[in-house]
């Protein structure tokens, strides 16, 4: 498909009719003719001197020309384009929904990383996001977060580093102190609903001590499993822990078995890496993406024309004129 990238340029190509008409013709005053007896040359021949200007015009093939090159100008300056068909790229994709703790107890510091630093909870449910992330290439993931209640943080997006940085800017206890998993569930299963994939998964990072559900995690999951939803768990904490900060795994551990999914503690790589095996296996849905519509420039079509016709013009121009045989 044709297509201007400046069709307001079309406007200027009235213009050199517009200063011919507007802008009077250049005038050089001067006598025409000298002789003493002028007056009465006139009397005789009946005429009447006046003032004027001789007007030189061209040559029908050079206004021709001229208009030519003038419109292979303004063609090359509206700059036409070639629009390609759109280049379509099918890429496999899945939808996942991360469920992220943001209650009191999170802020507990018993979680010891790969180097052996002692570190909050959330912290390690971001150190553990961003290795999940990263592997998450094509894939749609959305976010919630939850304490007193649960909120959509993020929908879902193939903008893996917009997760990135809202997960970032987090902090616990900015959706209350309490901890309602069961609500977050229900949440994402109301979410999950509406996408169109395949297999329909939840991935929750939490301590698991649920202490402010109007819905228990358990009978949430129920529900879970009746729409085809999987939910894997992860814990995060000291399993020894007791009291608010108490690391509840025997609660994570049926959300999962119930689902179908799996649990794994965020300190146990090996037990991480079966969860990211388990989400490579899960079939995927393709999605048409248009990535491209290429143009290709025509621009130097009209401006080579208008270079030709020029050139031509002033061949023709410096053609010796034939003079008639004596």
């Amino acid at each position: 498909m044709l297509t201007l990238a400046y069709p307001w340029l079309l406007a200027v190509l009235p213009l050199p009719l517009a200063v011919r008409w507007l802008v009077p013709a250049y005038r050089n005053r001067q006598e025409g003719l000298r002789v003493p007896f002028l007056d009465r040359l006139a009397r005789i021949s009946g005429q009447t001197p006046a003032t004027g200007a001789v007007v030189r015009r061209g040559r029908w093939w050079h206004t021709l020309a001229v208009s030519v090159i003038w419109l292979c100008v303004v063609a090359a300056l509206v700059r036409p384009q070639w629009l390609e068909p759109p280049v379509n790229r099918t890429i496999p994709m899945r939808d996942m929904m991360l469920v992220i703790d943001l209650s009191g107890s999170m802020e507990t510091k018993d979680f010891t990383d790969a180097e052996g630093k002692t570190a909050d909870r959330l912290t390690a449910v971001k150190q553990v996001l961003d290795d999940f992330l990263s592997r998450r290439k094509g894939d749609r993931v959305g976010l919630i977060v939850f304490g007193n209640a649960a909120f959509v943080q993020v929908p879902f997006t193939q903008d893996l580093e917009v997760c990135r940085e809202l997960l970032g800017e987090t902090r616990v206890g900015m959706a209350g102190p309490k901890t309602a998993l069961g609500d977050a569930i229900g949440l994402a299963i109301t979410v999950e609903e509406k996408a169109d994939t395949p297999e329909k998964v939840v991935i929750a990072l939490t301590d698991g001590n649920d202490t402010g559900s109007q819905v228990p995690p358990e009978q949430a999951a129920g529900v879970a499993k009746d729409k085809g939803i999987v939910i894997h768990t992860i814990s995060v904490g000291d399993p020894k822990a007791a009291g608010e900060d108490k690391l509840d795994e025997e609660a994570l551990t049926r959300v999962a078995s119930v689902t179908g999914g799996l649990y794994s503690h965020a300190g146990n790589r090996a037990e991480l890496e079966s969860i990211y095996r388990r989400l490579d296996s899960l079939p995927t849905r393709p999605a048409q993406v248009i990535s491209q519509r290429p143009r290709r420039d025509l621009f130097h079509w009209p401006l080579a024309a208008g270079l030709g016709v020029g050139f031509l013009a002033s061949l023709v121009a410096l053609w010796p004129a034939r003079r008639p045989a004596e």
